[in-house]
């Protein structure tokens, strides 16, 4: 797997905890630059860490299952973008998402909005990437988009949180379809 195709999954799952973010960004009356970096640690940390809780799962059955781990990929992939895609057509969630940003809170929200990225790291087990540096990546692009995405909120509001949750959809299950695409020879 190339920086692209890491670069754009990084973006589709942090997709989720950028739209999160700019709920938080909404609800706080204060937007400071210390309150958008503790909001992007939270995101980018777990969202760093599932992937690796992933991949150290996905190599304890890489050997078992080689053979149809493309499959898995583009479904696992395909569900995630999916579920994405579904969320963001549904009801806007802002108005249950305080500005507060209480440690069992932020908790809570970073764990909810990295689980996707558990299946991702099983995914890169199967595909034998390259962990650290990818957790690493992953990490920082929701950092950024977490902190983009609270000061974005505090200013604009919601108005980009279903566009945001759309495109990572998208973006996932593109990237699906061209490991399955690749693995049966096609591309």
């Amino acid at each position: 797997m190339g920086w692209i195709e890491l670069f754009l999954i990084a973006v589709g799952l942090s997709m989720d905890a950028f739209a999160v973010s700019v709920c938080k960004g909404l609800a706080m009356k204060q937007c400071t630059p210390l309150k958008a970096g503790i909001v992007g640690i939270y995101f980018g940390g777990f969202q760093a860490l599932m992937p690796l809780i992933g991949y150290f799962l996905g190599v304890q059955f890489r050997n078992v299952i080689t053979s149809v781990d493309h499959w898995i990929a583009f479904v696992l992939l395909s569900i995630i973008g999916g579920n994405m895609i579904r969320e963001a057509c549904g009801p806007e969630e802002c108005e249950t998402t305080s500005g507060s940003l209480d440690v069992r809170g932020m908790l809570a929200l970073a764990v909810a909005t990295s689980i996707d990225a558990l299946a991702v790291g099983v995914t890169f087990a199967f595909l034998k990437v390259n962990i650290v540096p990818a957790v690493c990546f992953i990490g920082v692009i929701t950092f950024t988009l977490s902190v983009a995405g609270v000061k974005i909120g505090h200013i604009f509001g919601t108005r980009f949180k279903s566009k945001a949750e759309l495109f990572g959809g998208v973006i996932l299950i593109l990237i699906g379809v061209k490991i399955l695409l690749e693995h049966l020879g096609i591309l």
